[in-house]
């Protein structure tokens, strides 16, 4: 039994819905379908979730929005129509999308803006399980409360309960194909909670490892996983197979053809993932697998993230001082921020977060309090940080991987903020400025992965003429 999982790019209009459903048919093992919302049809066009949370908000403010309820109403009409499921499967889908849209019974505005945002995928499931019959198969739309999809009670960010697992076993045993409504589950209360955004790929990776699948294809729009952003590099080389713990970390790092947190599931259960592209099913993608041989080339990839600021302490004997480490953490703690790395000397430490999560007003009160609470000495904020990561779980069998990359930074005139390494050595990162994230970016392929006389000049030349999807 293989799951298939399906994004929106895959599910955008009528005709990627064809493809689907014949890369599903193709396949008999492909028994088990988890889709996500329709995707955008063309650049400019708007994801059908995004039209549902300009929906909810604009209802929650005004207490209507028939404009964007009908936005909605009409990317899915157009489906229906294009796929010729008839008038009672359109009346059908448009009323039960209908009521979830309205019902704002006894929910708070979490709630409601969960259940608007999980009707993407609820409503294209149902469709594509029509269209499956429609063509003469045996196949059903599956609720996830009705499967036993027990999450976590935090909106927007659910996490599933290990009591899940045993009770989604069961699609094992249908008949026919299932198809499964990604993104959201029901907590113990029977409320509907959705997982971060992107989400559908979590519900791939836990129905995989409950139904112990042979294997957990993800389909969506590349041939493969890429060392770099095709958007960055022209034509960059393809990653055959990559493990678990290097694409988690490529995920964390902007890597964005896989969510971070879906790889856990299909890890613990020792599923290997499959990557694959709707638009050409007969590429063989990208393996991510436990182990992996390691090659010449010890980096599997290179990713880089922005939106991180630094939050730098210093004390005299800092080092010496038990518990500073615990009171510092905890002052994030107590204004509600988590924090992402914390590379530390003997009288210093930085601490890098997320920025979004430091207002004006929390960041006042931090310093603040690290200056009565902790005696600092100093204490400074950087904003406008970038992440830049080489990843490769080889590098822990290679010599000078970390002077080659440097070497390849200052030569592209890159000034290093702070490096950061663990003791897994599985990545390496490096904080630079976000105006010189790209620019790092491209110095580090050149080094590890560019041609013989390919200079870091030739290759931002060439990435700025090119125009990739990702």
């Amino acid at each position: 039994m293989k799951v298939a999982k399906f994004g929106g790019t895959s599910l955008a209009n009528a005709e990627q819905i064809k493809k689907v459903c014949s890369i599903v048919l193709a396949d008999r093992d492909r028994r088990l379908v988890v889709v996500s919302a329709p995707g955008k049809r063309h650049k400019e066009d708007t994801k059908v979730t995004d039209l549902l949370i300009s929906y909810a908000n604009r209802f929650l403010q005004q207490q209507q929005a028939e404009e964007e309820k009908q936005a909605v109403f009409a990317r899915y009409e157009e489906i229906i129509a294009e796929l010729g499921l008839g008038e009672a499967v359109a009346e059908q889908i448009k009323s039960e999308l209908d009521d979830v849209l309205n019902n704002r019974q006894g929910l708070s505005a979490e709630r409601f803006m969960d259940a608007a945002k999980a009707a993407g995928e609820d409503t294209c499931a149902k469709i594509v399980a029509h269209y499956l019959r429609s063509l003469g198969e045996e196949a059903s739309y599956v609720n996830p409360q009705d499967a036993g999809m027990l999450v976590s009670d935090e909106a927007g960010n659910a996490h599933v309960l290990p009591e899940a697992y045993a009770k989604l076993a069961s699609l094992r045993e249908r008949s026919g194909i299932t198809v499964f409504p990604g993104f959201f589950g029901y907590a113990k209360s029977g409320e509907l909670v959705t997982f971060s955004r992107g989400g559908s790929d979590i519900t791939g990776s836990i129905l995989a490892a409950a139904v112990t699948a042979e294997v957990y294809e993800n389909f969506t729009d590349v041939d493969s996983v890429y060392v770099v952003n095709p958007n960055l590099i022209a034509n960059p080389k393809e990653v055959k197979e990559i493990t678990y713990r290097e694409m988690r970390e490529l995920s964390y790092s902007g890597f964005s053809v896989f969510h971070e947190e879906a790889l856990i599931p299909a890890y613990e259960a020792d599923i290997p993932v499959c990557i694959k592209n709707t638009n050409n099913p007969s590429a063989p993608g990208t393996m991510i697998v436990a182990e992996r041989p390691f090659a010449t080339n010890r980096v599997s990839g290179i990713a880089s993230d922005s939106g991180f600021c630094s939050i730098y302490v210093s004390k005299y004997l800092m080092n010496k001082e038990i518990g500073f480490g615990r009171k510092l953490l905890q002052i994030f703690e107590e204004e509600g921020i988590s924090y992402e790395h914390t590379p530390s000397g003997i009288d210093n430490i930085s601490v890098i977060l997320r920025e979004k999560d430091l207002t004006e007003e929390k960041e006042k009160r931090i310093i603040e309090r690290m200056f009565r609470e902790l005696g600092a000495d100093d204490v400074a904020v950087q904003h406008s940080l970038a992440l830049v990561m080489i990843v490769g779980e080889g590098m822990r069998q290679s010599v000078g991987t970390t002077a080659r990359a440097t070497t390849a930074l200052a030569a592209a005139k890159v000034n290093l903020e702070m490096i950061n390494q663990g003791s897994s050595e599985v990545s390496m990162m490096f904080g630079v400025k976000a105006a010189e994230a790209d620019r790092a970016v491209i110095a580090l392929y050149q080094e590890f992965f560019g041609d013989e006389g390919e200079t870091a000049a030739e290759l931002l030349a060439a990435s700025s003429a090119a125009s990739v999807t990702v």
